[in-house]
Order: structure tokens, then sequence, then C-alpha cells
């Protein structure tokens, strides 16, 4: 039976571009495009089989749609030089691929394909458009889905006509009414300006067209009405711009498009050239005669794997020589939180057979040998999120050890700015046959459900291979990228770290919380009181809608801000605000308290886990593009300490062991000192290095004054720009901080870089790297990449510049941090100390300490910390000690 495969070539490549991270050739030439098209290509045709494949492209940038309206897509943005260099490239590699391309002077490629749709509909042939462009959803029919991506290229969403009548309540023939109401920002099509997706949708519900619309304006009310019938001229070219055109004159037909698939030679020249390796391995290109390749070939990548699912009775399998050759684990561990996650099964992969082990299973006497296998740190164990897997499994009481390679983490130092980690997104990046999303496999939310074992087997076994031949590519790109040390020296052994430190978890002493709760609810209460005091009645303070009567309509405050919905109230307005009237002091207080209350009291003592009173976090290395850690369930990082009640909720962390103390050592300026060691700059340095107050030098050297005459003011507005720098900041942002204008803050921006000449170099060079690179690193070499840097918006590249500047501070500094937790784990465990690390918080660590090793850690802890990373200035590390965390600090 026939398939058709129709793919919008501009829209596809230009995903791409933008979802995959810069990448080129030894020659120079860009190809992520390329590749990202590629390996989704192979993706599609390896899933759908079609026997007829056509890619369309626009023909130029003038079409027949010009003619009715001249600024048809003139707000689009220049094609970047980088895009458009690869479709060339692209065009010539599906001429090798043996696939049929087709574009039209004066068409675009919607309208090519929009006709070749057409034509299938009259033929009843089975036909799937792929594309990013959503107007192409008036072509679903009962022939025709319309696969729409989206997380950049990694997934599509299907579409067939009941689709869009569950998702829009809409007929496919009626996505061109819904553009013609709403526009397109994308192509200039203006459609009715003040009527978005939400408005057009509920009056297509009604009224089922443009035109029908514009027939019963007397229906609608106020400025809608005024609006509709002031731009109905403008709806109606709407809609007729966004209609597909499906009578193009094609020249190719039926025939052109037949694919009879690839001639080895040709491809594996064009992908010489490009220089695609893992797309040479994954197709078995890489010998003259296609021979085998590191991964086993495309035969091995093909063929049904050789899925053992093992019962309590088959247990007795799993011998020596089998556990010896797995290459590769999966533990499936639902649900986020790995302190509460269920575990479904383990899977382990060898080349070409993988052993699949039920939750049951792993928990009986039967698994005693894999138990102790999966225990035994001295064997090495590849793995996906093996630091969940690790907790999830704790808390079964099985013991993971030995983790050696983590995708996921190998992932994210390849790419921290990239969101598809997902295993079947990186499956997609080299090439890999997909992995199907565990929302099909499972359901989602509340339609979560355990499949039959044989289902399950087949998912978690296409996890573990996946994983197996992932590794094998992420090995050699981290050993390309200079990442070797970075990887295997810090961040996976800091994942067994951290590993330690969340099933230790810390301490929390309900009581002291209730009461504090108890406390912050006669606050409250009292501060409810003088608001409503000063309105002169009850409102609901939480309500924005009511909040804005009381102060814009009763009190008469000056308007700073309204949104669609009425005016705004939002803390910015609010802090403006606060001179004009008693009553915004007690609403922003009164704000603070409330979320103390709910965040941090109350959402505390619902994370105390009865077995152990005490709350375990989870800590996330695959989050911050910086390279930070992030911290869930809950967030400890978060506690607010500027407010007297927020540092009091550090009262309830207490040690687990009478007479015990609560250690913190905090990192005293350490992205400071880490600018001083990167700009080189003297006079940083030298501030540094002879221990004086940073603020204090800074305003010496902005002001031109000695030492004892910088007063408070001078100092103040000193610090704003010292961790301004850091942070990237503007003359706007610097100006809000500190209260004074745009022009004056620019100036003082201006006074700093004269002073520390070092500091403006290093910032002017780091961009000038940045754009030439791509991306910029850290001291260690975490990479973040920066596509951004060369785009035509302002925004966009201003933004990347600033990430330029603070990347390799911020990040560097995370770096340091993170060295001194895994030698400050590995010194607890040589010295056999009892004394235990329980949290990271931004720059400071917190441990709990016996009484008889306090003098010892006071000083063991800041000199580990202070030695992390030698510098061109010293570290220096505070450290303060005391029954509980808010006596540390």
């Amino acid at each position: 039976m026939e398939k058709w495969m129709l793919i919008d070539g501009n829209s596809i490549a230009n995903r791409a571009f933008y979802a995959m991270p810069p990448l080129t050739n030894s020659a120079g030439l860009h190809t992520n495009a390329v590749y990202g098209f590629t390996t989704m290509l192979l993706r599609l045709i390896e899933e759908e089989k079609p026997t007829h494949i056509l890619v369309a492209f626009d023909a130029g940038k003038i079409t027949f749609r010009h003619e009715g309206y001249e600024d048809y897509k003139g707000g689009r943005a220049k094609t970047p030089p980088e895009l458009s260099e690869q479709f060339p490239v692209l065009k010539d590699l599906l001429q090798a691929f043996g696939i049929a391309q087709f574009e039209l002077s004066g068409y675009e490629a919607d309208d090519i394909i929009g006709t070749l749709t057409r034509m299938a509909d009259e033929s009843g042939r089975e036909t799937l458009v792929v594309t990013g462009d959503k107007d192409m959803l008036q072509l679903a029919s009962e022939h025709v889905t319309v696969a729409i991506t989206r997380k950049g290229i990694s997934e599509v969403d299907r579409f067939t006509p009941e689709a869009i009548g569950e998702k829009y309540g809409l007929t496919p023939a009626q996505i061109v009414d819904l553009k013609g109401l709403m526009g397109d920002a994308s192509d200039n099509i203006p459609g009715i300006p003040g009527v978005g997706e939400k408005t057009a949708l509920k009056m297509l519900h009604e009224f089922g067209s443009v035109e029908e619309v514009l027939a019963n304006t007397d229906k609608l009310k106020g400025k809608m009405k005024e609006k509709v019938e002031t731009h109905k001229e403008d709806a109606v070219m709407s809609k007729k711009l966004a209609t597909i055109f499906r009578e193009v004159p094609l020249e190719s037909g039926e025939d052109e498009m037949a694919y009879k698939g690839y001639d080895k030679s040709i491809l594996s020249g064009a992908f010489r050239k490009l220089e695609f390796k893992s797309l040479l391995e994954r197709l078995d290109l890489t010998g003259e005669a296609g021979g085998e390749s590191e991964d086993g070939g495309a035969a091995a990548q093909s063929a049904e794997l050789d899925i053992v699912l093992l019962t309590e009775g088959d247990m007795s399998q799993l011998k020596d020589e089998e556990l010896a050759s797995i290459e590769s684990i999966y533990v499936e561990a639902a649900g986020e939180n790995p302190h509460h996650a269920e575990v479904l099964g383990i899977a382990l992969a060898a080349e070409g057979k993988v052993y699949v082990v039920p939750y049951d299973v792993m928990v009986s006497e039967a698994a005693a040998k894999l138990k102790g296998w999966l225990a035994d740190a001295e064997v090495n164990k590849r793995g996906y999120d093996l630091h969940k897997a690790a907790l999830a499994l704790s808390w079964k009481g099985i013991t993971l050890s030995g983790a050696t390679f983590d995708v996921l983490l190998a992932a994210y130092l390849l790419d921290p700015t990239d969101s598809g980690q997902s295993l079947n997104a990186l499956a997609l990046r080299y090439g890999l046959p997909a992995v199907p999303a565990d929302e099909e496999v499972y359901g989602k939310g509340a339609k979560f459900k355990v499949p039959p074992l044989d289902q399950l087997a087949l998912h978690l076994s296409r996890k573990a291979d996946s994983v197996r031949r992932i590794a094998r590519h992420q090995e050699q790109e981290l050993e390309k990228n200079g990442m070797n040390r970075l990887y295997y020296e810090l961040e996976q052994p800091l994942s067994d770290v951290l590993c330690g430190m969340e099933k230790q978890g810390i301490t929390v002493n309900a009581g002291e919380l209730e009461a504090l709760g108890s406390e912050l609810s006669t606050q409250i209460a009292r501060l409810m009181e003088a608001i409503y005091a000063h309105a002169g009645d009850t409102f609901n303070i939480n309500s924005p809608k009511q909040l804005g009567e009381v102060l814009f309509d009763k009190l008469g405050l000056p308007v700073m801000k309204k949104t669609k919905t009425g005016y705004s109230t939002d803390a910015d307005v609010l802090e403006k605000l606060e001179p004009y009237h008693e009553i915004v002091r007690l609403i922003l207080d009164y704000r603070q308290l409330a979320k103390l209350q709910s965040t941090y009291v109350e959402g505390l003592l619902k994370e105390i886990r009865k077995e152990t009173g005490k709350v375990h976090t989870y800590y996330r290395q695959t989050i911050a593009a910086t390279g930070r850690l992030s911290s869930q369930f809950p967030n400890l990082q978060n506690i607010p300490i500027r407010l007297e009640e927020g540092r009091k909720i550090r009262k309830a962390f207490v040690p687990s062991e009478p007479g015990w103390y609560i250690l913190a050592a905090d990192y005293s300026q350490i992205e400071l000192r880490v600018l001083a060691h990167i700009s080189g700059d003297e006079g940083l340095k030298e501030a540094f290095l002879t221990d004086m107050d940073i603020h204090t030098k800074t305003a010496m050297d902005v002001f031109g004054v000695p030492a004892d005459a910088v007063d408070g003011n001078m100092r103040r507005q000193a610090k704003a720009v010292n961790f301004g720098i850091v942070y990237g900041i503007s003359d706007f942002g610097l100006s809000q901080n500190l209260n004074i204008t745009r022009k004056e803050a620019a100036a003082f921006i201006e006074q700093y870089f004269a002073a520390f000449k070092g500091v403006r170099k290093y910032m002017d060079d780091i961009v000038m790297k940045a754009r030439q690179d791509g991306y910029v690193t850290t001291l260690l070499e975490r990479r973040r990449y920066l596509p951004e840097i060369k785009a035509s918006n302002f925004n966009l590249r201003s933004f990347a510049e600033r990430t330029a500047m603070n990347t390799p501070i911020q990040g560097t500094a995370a770096d340091i941090i993170k060295l001194a937790m895994v030698k400050m784990d590995q010194t607890l465990r040589e010295r056999g100390l009892k004394s235990r690390m329980l949290l990271q918080v931004h720059d400071e660590l917190v441990f709990e300490v016996p009484e008889d090793e306090l003098e010892l850690m006071k000083t063991l802890v800041p000199e580990v910390m202070e030695s992390a990373l030698e510098l061109d200035v010293p570290l220096k590390a505070d450290v303060n000690y005391g029954v509980n965390w808010y006596e540390a600090k």
C-alpha cells in the first residue's frame, strides 16, 4: 500500500537550525540545520516506512500573495547567513538520499504540499505532512495527517481532523478562519488587532467563519465590536493570505516522488564531506563496503533485540558471565520526586541482548546476585539519570553503586542550554532508533497505568539499549571538547556525593516550625486589620482586581501599569507606590509574611518524612545553564533570609544527634574573586591579595578618594556595580537598583571600567570569543552555547553578550563549590570522621558535627573550601556554628 510523506523543507530546516547547537565541519561550513533535518528524516523513514517522499521548498521571497498584500511576511527577520548557506547543502544531501525535492517560483512550500495532499485525498492515499507551521492543519483530512514539530525537532504532535476538533473545537477548514481573525505575526498577516487565539476560537465556536463573524457584529459588544467592524477588510484579506493554494501547476508527479532507498556509496560520500560520523555509523557506512560500525551497524540497530524477561525462577540465568557482559542499565522510576518514585523494574543491556527484571522480582530473595552486583562499587555502570535511580532504589532497600557514565549528565555538559535531554531526543541527535515517550506507554497524569509485562519489558529494553549506544558517542564528544576532567573528576563523583546527602536528609523540628507559623498568623492578622482600616472596608487582599480597585479607584493612587484584566499590582508597582500611601508598605509586608507562612512553614511541614523526621531535598545537576545546582522537593535554596522572619525558619533545622552542632561555611565574594583571576585586573587582584574590603576599594578607585573618605552611600553604589558587573548588568538595571537616572548609571559604569581596565578588556575579549566560537567556557571547560550572539534582534544579541560576560564567572564559581563538595566528602571518609555534609545552598555548605569534632571541622572545612581550585587571588570561606542553622549564620 502506498504511503506518501511530504516535508516542509524550509520550516523543518529552520526549526533544526535553532534546535541544534552550532556545528561546523573542518572547512568551516555550518551544518547544524542539515544534521538536525537529517536525523529527523531518518527517524521518520524508519517509523513511517513511506513509499513516496517529497521535500518542498519556498522559491524566493516573492509569491503571488505579495500581489494583493505587499507587506506579506514583511516583518520577518532576515535569514541568518549561517542558515542560508545550509540550504544548498541540504538539497545536495536529499539528492544523495534519492529523495525528490521541488520548488516553484511564485509559490510557497505550503502550496506545493497543499496541492499534493489534494491529489492524495482524491486518490485515497495515506499521507503524512511534516512541518513546523500550524497553518498546515487546514490540510488534515481522512487520508492526511499533519505532524507539527515541537521541542525543536525531537518530537511531533500528529493532527487528524479528530485531533484538531479535540484541541481547538474546529474543523481543519476553519483553521484559515482562525488565522483570519487572530492574524500571524510570523507572516505579517494582520488579522484583527486585539484578537488573540482565545477570542478568535470563541467567535468561531459561536459563528463558524470569518464571514459569519463579520455578518453578526451586532451581537458583539463594546470595543470588540468596534475593532471587528473597523478591521473587516483586514480579516477577509488575512483569511485569504492564510489559505493554502492547492492548484499549483506541478511538473513532478507520483513517479518522481517514489522512494527506492539510497545508494550507500553516494550517501557515504556526502556524510563524509559533512563529517557526520555518527550518521555514518548509524547507517553502517563507515567501511568501503559498508563494514561493521562501532555501534554494531544498522543491522544490529534495526534488528529486534533479544529481550529476556526474568521471573523469580529465571534469575539463575543471570550468571557472572552474563553480568560481566552488561554495558548499560536503565532503572524505571516513575514520578518526578525520587524520594517517592515508584520503581517499575530494571533493564540490563548487553550487545544485542537485554535482561529485564520487574520490580517484584528485584526485591525478592531470588535477586540476591543482582542486588549484590548493583551494590558493587567496583563494577562500572552506565545509565540514564543514575542519580535519580540510586535515590529511588535506596528507599526500596536496594543499593546502586559504581556509576561511571550517565548519558543525561553528559548531555547536560555537552550543551547545558538544550532542554531536549530525553532519551528520545538524545537518540535522535545521534541518529539512533526512536524511543517511544513514556506518555505513549504509561499514559499521562491520572491516566498513568503500568502496561502488561511484555510491553514494559520492550520499553525498558529500548531505553537500556539506547543508553548503551548514546554513551559511546558522548564519550568521544567529551574527549573532543576537553571535558573529561569536568565529567569524570567533578560531575560524576558529585552525583554520588549528592545522593548521599539527599539520603541523609536534615532533621527539622516540627514544633519550632509550628510555633513560627502561629507567630506569623498573628502578624498577618494584624496587618490585615491595618490594611482594612486604611481601605475603609474588608476585601480580598490576594485578589489583584479587588486590590487594584482599593488602591486606584478608592484611594486614588497613581496608576503605574495596566494589564489586560485591569490594574497591575505586582511587586514592582507597589514598591514605586510606597511613598504615596501607608497602606502600600502594609500590603508588601503582608505578601512577604503570607508567602513565608504558606510556602516555607506549611510547605516544609508537609515535606517532613515520617520515618526519618527529616526533609530530603533533591539536587538537580542538569537544570541551570550556569552549572549551579537546583534544589527540589523541597527547595532549600530559596528560604528567604533578608527578612528576620525568613531567617527564623532556619531555627527549625537542627542536628539529628543529641549534643551535635550545625556548622555552616560560606564562600566570601567568590564571584568577584573569580573575576579578578579571569580578568587579571591588577586593582581587583590587589584588593583580594591584601584582604581589603572590595567594595571600599571599588569606591576609592571609581570616585578617586582615599579609603577614609568612602562613606556608606559610596560603598553601597560600589557594591551594586561590583555585583552588577558579575551579572552583566546594563545601565538600565543599575539605574533601577540604585534609584538613579539611566544616564547617571551609564556614567557610573564607564567610571568603573576606566578604573578597572582589565575588567573592560575581559568583557570585550570574551564577547568577541563567544561570537567567534559560538560558546564560552569556565576555568574547568564547562561550556555554554550562545547562538543568539549573532542575532539581528538587539535584545536577543544583548542578552547573549551579557551571558557571555557572566557565564565564565558564575560557572567557575559553581565549579569551585562543587569541587569543594567532592573534596570535602573524600576528606571526611579518609579521616573516618562522623561529621556529615547535609546541604549546599548557593555558596554555602552546611554540616552536622559532633562536639568532639567541632574544633577540627572549624579549621578543616575552610581549608578544603579555600584549596578547591588555585586562583591568582585567595579564596576565603567564613565558618559559623550553633545548635541550629539559624545560629550557624
